[in-house]
């Protein structure tokens, strides 16, 4: 499914909704140091409405059409090849290019690849469900590869964050006038069918392996269990 499909929703009513929603949240989601590193994968044009960028100077936008703020860092590149060194980077935005994305898998690998241990990762994807969203995609089904579309599932998310090592640290539904949040494990077990779109919080996890020394084998020793017993005196 091609991109141009989410610039066009965001021009409708609802589209117009959920941007500022989406706004708000990246606005309090953005919680690294100003000196940290932030890289947002798949450009929007408006990022200087959730970040100041002369703030955080360590913010860039990477875009295979160099898509984003003017007054944003660019980079230029696949989103599957990704010319950043390994865990270099201190948090991720992924805003809905997830579902445009034909090779979205291994664009995930180079996610984690990229992101630093205890790094935050943020994705931000439609509901496949909503009404809303199926509504303007049969409209302007000439910007689809396919009928069904590419959309991607709330649980399907979590089994490649899992599979990754991701920890979800919280999610978040858009709905047409509020956003609702849930922590935990409350975030894991709670689907809307009428959210317009969601987003999730997770953190890259790194379990270090503990080394096996080689184990050494000791003889066991016998023990008298009762001393006094082994001397036995006979007196004739």
């Amino acid at each position: 499914m091609k991109r141009d499909f989410l610039f066009a929703y965001y021009q409708t009513p609802s589209g117009k909704l959920l941007k500022s929603l989406e706004v708000a949240y990246l606005q309090r989601s953005i919680t690294v140091g100003c000196q940290q590193t932030i890289l947002q994968v798949g450009g929007l044009g408006w990022e200087n409405e959730f970040i100041d960028c002369s703030l955080y100077q360590s913010f860039s936008v990477l875009d295979a059409k160099q898509l984003g703020w003017d007054g944003a860092g660019k980079i230029q590149a696949k989103s599957y090849a990704l010319p950043i060194q390994s865990n270099s980077v201190d948090m991720i935005i992924v805003p809905h290019l997830l579902e445009f994305d034909s090779s979205r898998f291994q664009t995930f690998r180079e996610l984690e690849r990229i992101l630093k241990p205890e790094g935050i990762l943020l994705v931000l994807n439609f509901n496949p469900w909503s009404f809303w969203v199926r509504y303007q995609y049969l409209l302007d089904k000439r910007l689809a590869y396919s009928w069904r579309g590419n959309f991607i599932s709330r649980s399907r998310l979590f089994d490649w964050l899992k599979l990754l090592n991701f920890e979800v640290s919280n999610k978040t539904e858009f709905y047409l006038d509020s956003t609702k949040t849930k922590n935990g494990l409350n975030a894991l077990n709670s689907f809307s069918f009428t959210s317009t779109a969601y987003a999730v919080k997770a953190i890259k996890r790194r379990f270090n392996p503990i080394p096996m020394s080689e184990s050494k084998t000791f003889m066991p020793r016998l023990a008298v269990a009762n001393p006094m017993a082994a001397k036995v005196e006979h007196n004739d």
